[in-house]
């Protein structure tokens, strides 16, 4: 490319645009008082501050660091805010530097004229070029540049929020006409690659009909993340809600805190923060076909300076699971049991098809150990219900009697198709408290 550029009157300058940064001195210094006269002499005393300061101006009347070239006093504490270790500078990049995913990339960019003429008719053009797309960021063919003189230069800012991972190349062209009216193309190159911010982690696990989501957020950058908002966006037929621990009495009822509330910090090179939600499915049908996907986080962050970050993540899979085709659930079941005295179950039958299904037969099936059930079907040990329509429901009762004392269990409730010769998965089992009636 030098060879080419030779050939050329103008040369594009590319320069990265990041906020500065802190410059940090030695912040291992001391208070020469507490060297000499112990830290705690002036506890109490009203007048503490003014003997520091005496003492510190006695320091600092035989200290001639303007012409001492051992800096023998650079550690003292001269002031308390010098503990920080922070001077008030800060310092601009001195590198192009890393660039993640979920940031925004933002470069100051210069087309010089070396010549010794002045050039006309400037078109620029210029644009980011990834694996999958190409995302023009700026184009003077509608209204080019009149001219650069010569020595001079045409300076302009480009912006593009990052989302994707990888080779990214900044493409820069120039179309113009030189000295001997000749029409002239530039194009230069400027590669870099995109990382990834955050490494997110997530299990799933699922305890009777509550899916647990466990996400690790883990921060891969050599700076330290702020996180603004992590929220789970569930998808269709779900529900999330966040679990936190138990927070400290004394900041229980602070509503200062809530409006103020902190953001939550993940540290440079490898920290760590965990999220828990607890997610559950809507028991009402819907025509969607059902699938395992949950939902997908939402993260936002921002950096020591508050650069800001965000980042989507893919659809969450949890654990695969049969399409089932009705849904049998316990309405009600009586508070109070009496020992040999029928009672009534209140069942919901629900096609979850978009077809029709039925008629259905229900009954108590046997339990394959050997021990005599305690919770048997009072009157016909068979009942017979009619044919529910698509995604509709269907309420009836079962009355059942008990015939031991204690915590029991009602097992065994079973939905046979009599059209589709088909038995469904049983009711799980429903725990109750049998008492007597003395």
């Amino acid at each position: 490319m030098s060879s080419t550029q030779s050939l050329h009157s103008l040369a594009f300058r590319v320069m990265r645009l990041c906020r500065p940064t802190f410059h940090v001195e030695t912040p291992l210094q001391f208070d020469p008082c507490d060297v000499v006269v112990g830290e705690d002499l002036f506890d109490g005393d009203s007048s503490s501050d003014a003997h520091r300061h005496l003492l510190r101006s006695q320091f600092a009347s035989g200290d001639s660091s303007s012409s001492d070239l051992t800096y023998r006093n650079r550690f003292v504490l001269s002031d308390d805010s010098d503990a920080m270790g922070l001077p008030g500078l800060l310092v601009l990049p001195q590198s192009f530097g890393a660039i993640y995913l979920g940031e925004t990339f933002c470069s100051y960019i210069s087309i010089n004229n070396s010549s010794n003429f002045d050039v006309r008719d400037i078109i620029i053009k210029s644009e980011i070029q990834t694996e999958r797309q190409r995302i023009m960021l700026v184009d003077t063919s509608k209204t080019p540049v009149e001219s650069i003189r010569a020595g001079g230069r045409y300076d302009f800012i480009v912006e593009h929020d990052v989302k994707e991972l990888g080779a990214h190349t900044l493409v820069c062209t120039a179309l113009y006409y030189d000295n001997d009216t000749e029409r002239k193309y530039l194009p230069q190159y400027f590669k870099f690659m995109v990382a990834n911010p955050l490494s997110v982690k997530t299990k799933v696990r699922v305890v009777q009909e509550t899916t647990f989501l466990e996400t690790c957020l883990e921060n891969n950058t050599k700076s330290n993340l702020f996180m603004d908002q992590v929220e789970f966006e569930p998808a269709p037929r779900w529900s999330a809600t966040i679990l936190k621990a138990d927070v400290h009495h004394s900041e229980k009822d602070g509503h200062t805190r809530e409006i103020f509330k902190p953001p939550i910090l993940i540290r440079a090179g490898g920290g760590i923060y965990n999220y828990l939600y607890s997610l559950k499915m809507s028991s009402a049908p819907t025509k969607v076909e059902g699938s395992n996907v949950l939902g997908k986080l939402q993260i936002t962050w921002r950096t020591n300076l508050g650069e800001p970050g965000r980042l989507q993540t893919q659809q969450i899979i949890g654990n695969p699971f049969t399409r089932k085709e009705i849904d049998l659930k316990a309405v009600k079941v009586p508070s109070v049991i009496i020992l040999e005295r029928p009672f009534l179950v209140h069942l919901s039958l629900t096609n979850l098809t978009g077809k029709k299904l039925g008629p259905f037969r229900v009954w108590l099936a046997l339990s394959d150990s050997k021990e005599e059930k305690t919770v048997v079907i009072s009157g016909l040990q068979r009942m017979d219900l009619p044919a529910v329509e698509a995604f509709e429901s269907l309420e009836f009762q079962l009355n059942l009697v008990c015939a031991k004392l204690g915590v029991q269990k009602i097992t065994g409730i079973t939905v046979y198709d009599t059209m589709e010769k088909n038995t469904h998965d049983p009711l799980p089992d429903l725990d109750i408290f049998v008492d007597s009636d003395l």
